[in-house]
Parts: structure tokens; sequence; C-alpha cells
């Protein structure tokens, strides 16, 4: 059912709690190791997306899959959630929220990169330019402003933040071949790969967790940026004639993110992380509005 209004308010509902998330990774590190985080975070996604699968129906459409489904299941969800996301509390363990958060949002350009040799697309010129911008924002945040250093404050994080984003847009090019409902598919990705975390986190970190705010923090990430978020956005594509346009409201999450760093984390966030995410979301919207006008 199209209704415009309701797509709209369905959008900006996942983007305030893509808003949070940032926030919620770096108090919830602080209390948990990376991969006891994903572990708990994973099991309760997996129970989030189950009630979602009930209450849309789709509950009897996990045993209607075939094996080649089961297998790529497995794979997929060996990239997300277990890699994608292991790979990016790594980088929030070891960056300031303010600088993670921006450097992950380069995804999309990673995702066009990608398209070229994996699908068989091509770049445009206007790809190419809004690459560029975004990427000198990517510079200016992890130079922390000293643009003409090669010295990065934190390489390793660096590293590990863009290295998510080539594991996000490998896992969405791969999820192009999936058929299945998207609900259905994500729990299954997430079921192929919980038992898997359980146990490695059981033979690294151990699976005990001392304080309640690791378990909250835990909790919060499952349900909300794991489950809730993905079914909000889902809903709001439903009911709108014009994706481009839901797709917009996007931009406003890392600026609302970098509020809520402040005033939860207690970041001060520094000129250089503007500057850069500004960079960022003009080179993402140059991209996004150029493309769409041709």
């Amino acid at each position: 059912m199209i209704n415009e209004r309701h797509a709209t308010l369905l959008a900006l509902g996942a983007v305030l709690v893509w808003s949070t998330v940032a926030s919620a990774f770096k108090l919830s590190l602080a209390h948990l190791a990376p991969v006891q985080l994903l572990a708990w975070a994973s099991v309760a996604s997996l129970f989030t997306l189950a009630v979602l699968l009930a209450a849309n129906g789709q509950l009897s459409l996990l045993l209607k899959g075939t094996r080649q489904d089961l297998l790529r299941s497995l794979i997929l969800g060996v990239c997300n959630p277990l890699l994608y996301y292991l790979v990016l509390f790594e980088a929030y363990d070891r960056l300031p929220a303010q600088e993670a958060q921006p450097l992950n949002y380069t995804w999309a350009l990673t995702l066009a990169v990608l398209s070229i040799p994996l699908l068989g697309q091509r770049l445009s010129r206007w790809d190419v330019v809004g690459g560029l911008i975004a990427y000198a924002g990517v510079w200016v945040i992890a130079t922390r402003g000293q643009v003409l250093s090669v010295q990065f404050a934190n390489p390793a994080g660096v590293a590990l933040a863009l290295g998510s984003t080539i594991l996000w847009a490998l896992y969405w090019i791969g999820s192009t071949r999936d058929h299945r409902p998207p609900l259905v598919a994500l729990f299954s990705n997430f079921a192929a790969a919980t038992p898997i975390l359980l146990v490695v986190c059981a033979l690294t970190e151990g699976l005990a967790v001392s304080s309640w705010q690791g378990w909250v923090g835990a909790a919060y990430v499952g349900v909300f940026e794991m489950g809730i978020s993905f079914a909000l956005w889902l809903g709001a594509l439903r009911r709108t004639r014009s994706a481009a346009r839901i797709g917009n409201l996007v931009f406003l999450s890392p600026f609302l993110s970098l509020v809520l760093i402040r005033l939860s984390v207690g970041e001060t966030i520094l000129s250089s992380t503007l500057v850069g995410l500004v960079l960022i979301v003009t080179g993402l919207l140059l991209q996004q509005v150029l493309r769409g006008s041709r």
C-alpha cells in the first residue's frame, strides 16, 4: 500500500536508530570485547528477526529453503554478521566513534567500485568525481586535519573501518542473487553465523559478561541496529513511489550521530571530522543525484 507519509515516518525511524548505533557501539565496547558484543548482539538479533517474521506471517518460509539457499546463507552469514561486524567493532575499539562512523559510511562508494568487476557495471564520470570528493573527506578524517602528512593517527583503526566497507559491499553484491524475502534471507544468514560466533567467542574472550551495561549494549545493538532498523527501512521502501527520495534521508544519519556521540560518549567533535564528513556526504550526494538525473 502506497502511503508517502507513513513511508517517510518509517524511514526517519530507521535513520534515528542508525544515528544512535555509533554511540551504542562505543559505549558497549567499554564493557565487552568486540567478539563478545557481536556474539550476544547476534543472539538478540536472531530473536528479533524471528518476531518480525512471525508478525509478517513469514516463519513458514524458513522451511521452504533449498540446499542452495542454506549454502548461500552460510556464505553470506560468514560475511555478515560474522566478518563485517567483527571488523567494524574492532575499528570502533581503536578509533573515536566520530572517526569510525563516517569512514564506514563510505561503503556505498566501495559498492560502486566493486560492482565493476563483480556485476559488470561501469563507473560514470560522476561516480569518479563523487568518489574523489568523498575519499578526500576520508583523508581529512584519517589524518585529523593534517592533510599534508602521510601519518594516520591510528592506521590499524582506519584500515579496519575502510575494510569493513569492502565486506559490507561484498555482502550486498552477494545478496543480489538471493531471491528469498529480505527478512527470511537475513534471519537465515544470522542463524548460520550465530552458532559460529558463540563458539569463537567461547574459545577466545569467553561468553561471560560481567556488567549489566554489557548486556544492555549487546541487546540494544542486536534488537535495533541488526533487526528493527532493517524492518523500518524495508517498510518505508514498500510504501513509497520514490525510493530515491526516501534514500536521501539516510544522509541525515551521520550528522545526527555526531550530536549523539558528543552528548552520550562525551567526545569533543574535531573540526577535521566535520569537514571530512561534509566532503563524504557531498561526494555521495553528488554521485546519487547526478546519477538519478541521467
